[in-house]
């Protein structure tokens, strides 16, 4: 960090510092306060006075230290080595200051984000006396399982090129440089929270793949999307999010852990090392960037926090890789950035947030999208987010859900009431929606099958139905309702526990494929479908009831893929001839 100029500590309050003499600091500069050096951010100037919120606990600074400016805004570093790594909200790598200091963040720690001893075999693409423009790929590291991590022109830089070497580099040692004399090298930096420039966004018509049902099937989220996930305490926000780390298609995977209790993210840096990956073979955490910042770190790490993640995301998106972004929570981002507003007495907003919440929503979850990437060879790239939302009290009128469903394509809806019933995933398939869901009929009718929006919204129109049904049940009972009517319930019930539920402790449940998914949809259906034709042929409904094939369609999403196709024609096999019979008994009556 190169210093710009100094000035001195005129007033302490709390992790807020207000600082004299810093005429020429610009908004969001960084700057380190005070003799242990601790990382802040300034937050507000008037005059020669600026505010500063400190990165660190500011306990033991004093009046009149000074406060070193670093002429630029919070920036961070990009190259291999990202992969694999555990940062804290200000891109600090957790494991060398571990290593260093013990487990105990001490302040004004430094440590260089990615290793400068490690040598990595860098392959040039290009060579000398080429023009070589913004983005443009020069070569390529080999990374974890088997990742080609492309080596690329930062933004805004071009020239000729001058030398370029292929070999085994550092990330800071020269591998070339321009005709003008600029270094070319494997890392680059880049403001967190400005978004990196690309050539143009591009409409996606490709689904975001998460291995879970409900969400594949009835709410589908494009490539490049954008969800919200809100829900009370104990719904299960932390393990959806986790699992869809796990299982999504997605070539990388950021976490943003922002303002979670520990013990979540302590179960991530534990069982994601541990964690095969189905695509390689090798480690999860081969493909995945955790940022830390848990409830008990400086609100101003964790304001910065999904920014940082957002960049790395982007820099991969650069790459021409699919990206995943995974943020718990949004709701702790907004309240550390309420209690910084509150610092600063600007006017509040709804429940004390800042009048800007929704603007800084909006800016942070249009970062996603589909984007062809600046420079050549052509390639294009995503940033899929997720972001999960804690509302107090599981109320989502509240701002920071309100605000977030308004940027966002889809809303994963999660229910208190499916969750203390032990239903995973507990999202509430009445109240969620995608707007998703028209672009991905082409790619869904091409890739899963041909009826697949026409399955989907029979699927759709039994549980709702069903909830109809729901509320003259309660009053007369099911015997009172029609055997048509009961059959809807207990197709809707096959449905609901068959197929919206899954069992993430399971091997072969945890995640779904498509195939299997339209397979276990089909018989589902199918069930429905014979048993009106028998009802319609005299049927006795409880000789319906008495099936062993309705126990067996419940059980559909535990068995392996490799079997499931021949299990599955086997179990069709078996519900025709049992509804043929039943309706032949019924034509004799």
């Amino acid at each position: 960090m190169t210093q710009a100029a100094s000035g001195r500590i005129h007033r302490i309050a709390g992790p807020t510092v207000i600082a004299r003499g810093m005429r020429g600091a610009r908004m969001y500069e960084v700057v380190r306060v005070g003799d242990a050096g601790l990382l802040g951010e300034v937050i507000r100037l008037d005059g020669e006075e600026a505010f500063i919120q400190a990165y660190e606990d500011t306990s033991g600074l004093t009046v009149g230290e000074s406060v070193q400016r670093s002429g630029q805004p919070l920036t961070i570093e990009l190259g291999p080595g990202l992969l694999g790594g555990i940062f804290d909200g200000v891109q600090r790598p957790l494991r060398v200051l571990e290593a260093s200091a013990g487990p105990f963040i001490g302040k004004g720690l430094r440590a260089p984000t990615l290793d400068g001893d490690r040598k990595w075999d860098f392959t040039a693409s290009r060579k000398a006396g080429e023009t070589a423009e913004s983005g443009d790929v020069i070569g390529s590291v080999s990374e974890g399982s088997g990742f080609e991590h492309l080596i690329m022109v930062p933004p805004g830089t071009a020239g000729r090129i001058a030398r370029l070497e292929s070999g085994k580099f550092t990330v800071h040692e020269n591998i070339g440089e321009l005709d003008d004399g600029r270094a070319l090298r494997l890392s680059q930096r880049w403001p967190a929270k400005v978004p990196r420039p690309y050539g143009k966004k591009l409409d996606s018509s490709v689904p975001f793949v998460t291995g879970q049902r409900i969400l594949d099937c009835l709410f589908p989220i494009a490539l490049g999307g954008a969800a919200c996930l809100p829900g009370g305490f104990g719904t299960g926000k932390t393990v959806l999010e986790q699992s869809l780390a796990k299982y999504s298609a997605a070539d990388v995977i950021v976490y943003v852990g922002c303002g979670e209790r520990g013990n979540e993210m302590t179960d991530v840096l534990t069982e994601f090392p541990e964690l095969s990956d189905p695509r390689t073979g090798g480690s999860l955490m081969d493909r995945t960037v955790l940022v830390v910042n848990t409830s008990n770190m400086p609100v101003a790490a964790r304001e910065a926090s999904i920014y940082v993640g957002a960049t790395i995301a982007e820099y991969f998106r650069d790459m021409g890789k699919a990206v995943a972004v995974m943020v718990d929570s949004t709701s702790r981002w907004a309240e550390a950035l309420r209690e910084i507003s509150s610092r600063l007495e600007e006017m509040p907003g709804e429940e004390g947030y800042p009048t800007y919440l929704a603007s800084r929503l909006a800016s942070f979850y249009e970062r996603a999208g589909i984007a062809q990437a600046s420079g050549s060879p052509p390639r294009s790239g995503s940033v899929t987010i997720v972001g999960a939302v804690s509302p107090p009290g599981g109320d989502f009128s509240e701002p920071v859900t309100q605000s977030t469903m308004r940027v966002t394509g889809a809303l994963w809806a999660l229910d208190s009431s499916l969750a203390q019933r032990r239903h995973y995933p507990s999202l509430n398939w009445h109240r969620s929606y995608s707007l998703y869901q028209d672009a991905l009929v082409g790619w869904q009718q091409e890739n899963i099958r041909a009826d697949w929006p026409e399955m989907r919204r029979r699927a759709a129109e039994l549980l709702a139905k069903e909830a109809e049904l729901q509320e003259v049940v309660q009053l007369v009972g099911p015997d009172a309702l029609q055997d048509s009517d009961r059959l809807i319930l207990e197709s809707s019930r096959l449905i609901r526990d068959g197929f919206l539920q899954q069992n993430a402790m399971s091997a072969n449940d945890a995640s779904c494929s498509l195939p299997k998914q339209a397979g276990m949809l089909s018989l589902l259906l199918l069930f429905h479908e014979l048993g009106s034709r028998a009802l319609a042929a005299k049927a006795r409904f409880d000789r319906i009831l008495a099936m062993g094939e309705r126990e067996d369609l419940l059980r559909l999403g535990e068995i392996p893929e490799k079997d499931f196709g021949a299990k599955a024609a086997e179990l069709r096999s078996r519900m025709e001839a049992g509804f043929a019979a039943l309706s032949d008994e019924g034509g004799r009556r």
